[in-house]
């Protein structure tokens, strides 16, 4: 090395770290992956089990961290552009669903994926308790009045689907609603639920009939690393004020959390509105499959540049002559 000298080996070195860098960037997403991902699908009519069918993690992979955190900056590269032509297309909203259980990285992943998007663009909503006006309404409500115009991305951190995870696990609070025929947690039976996925699915075909892509993403961690996390959170005082007593007592219930999570799932992805089931164990790894499901559903819609007619072709070529004349 000290034939070249100190400086010039400096030098090779940041340019081997660049051509590193930029052939990580070149790849695409590899085929493996893009099937992978596939398999993340929860299929419409099938009774999943989320510890059985779905890992926190993905143990089999075939590249580094590194390359798939480039990757995932090709990924938000691309959602970029396809943005863009959403905008120009104009015939297309997207709606991104978040739902998962605490300290699972929604908002993470909200941060990480999105970056590279016009914020002009991009609404997100994160969806708390319900107040006095919003439970004078069906629970519909609050979501239907900041859903994405055309050309627009709207991201629900948490969601109408909280009607049937929070509520399920916690009856009590559907009496806050203020249903006809419903005093009580007693008077609430499985045919209720029931009727409220179907409500939910009405609610998602009419809006999919109508311009609304819907994906939808269960951010899948395991209560091991829920705990790692929350004990990250109390060690770390600048991360103390992220952590509720509520988020340790809704822990305790993590098995009736899952098995709801399970019945909605079920019930509620279709080819219309699917459910992708995340692995949410590495963050890092979770925001990859996240950027790159949304680049591969959106490209199904095939949305392009309007094309301009021959009037304007000319008129605009009148314009660069003018322009070109001053």
């Amino acid at each position: 090395m000290h034939l070249l000298g100190e400086k010039n080996c400096d030098v090779l070195l940041k340019i081997c770290i660049f051509v590193t860098k930029s052939i990580a960037m070149s790849k695409k997403v590899p085929k493996e992956f893009k099937d992978y991902l596939q398999t993340l699908k929860a299929k419409q009519g099938n009774n999943i089990s989320l510890a059985n069918d779905f890992s926190t993690i993905c143990d089999n992979k075939s590249v580094s961290e590194y390359e798939i955190k480039d990757m995932l900056k090709k990924s938000i590269s691309r959602l970029a552009k396809m943005q863009d032509k959403l905008y120009a297309h104009d015939k297309y909203g997207i709606l991104i669903v978040l739902q998962a259980m605490d300290a699972a990285g929604k908002d993470g992943a909200i941060k990480h994926v999105m970056k590279g998007l016009n914020p002009q663009g991009v609404k997100v909503w994160s969806f708390k308790s319900p107040n006095s006006i919003e439970l004078d309404h069906n629970y519909f409500w609050r979501h239907y009045s900041v859903l994405p115009a055309r050309g627009e991305i709207s991201i629900f951190n948490r969601s109408h689907y909280e009607n049937v995870l929070v509520t399920r696990v916690h009856p009590e609070y559907v009496v806050n609603e203020k249903l006809p025929g419903i005093e009580k947690p007693e008077d609430i039976t499985r045919e209720f639920w029931k009727a409220r996925y179907e409500q939910i699915n009405r609610f998602e075909k009419n809006l999919y009939e109508n311009g609304t892509i819907i994906i939808k993403f269960f951010l899948h961690i395991s209560k091991e690393e829920q705990r790692n996390r929350f004990l990250e959170r109390i060690n770390n005082p600048a991360k103390n004020w992220k952590f509720s007593s509520a988020d340790s007592k809704e822990r305790k219930l993590w098995d009736s959390y899952m098995n709801v999570y399970e019945e909605m799932i079920s019930a509620t992805s279709n080819e219309d509105a699917p459910w992708f089931i995340i692995p949410a164990d590495e963050k890092w790894f979770a925001r990859f499959c996240i950027a790159s499901i949304i680049v591969e559903e959106t490209k199904k819609l095939n949305i392009n540049y309007p094309e301009v007619d021959d009037n304007k072709r000319e008129v605009l070529q009148q314009i660069k002559q003018e322009l070109l004349n001053e």
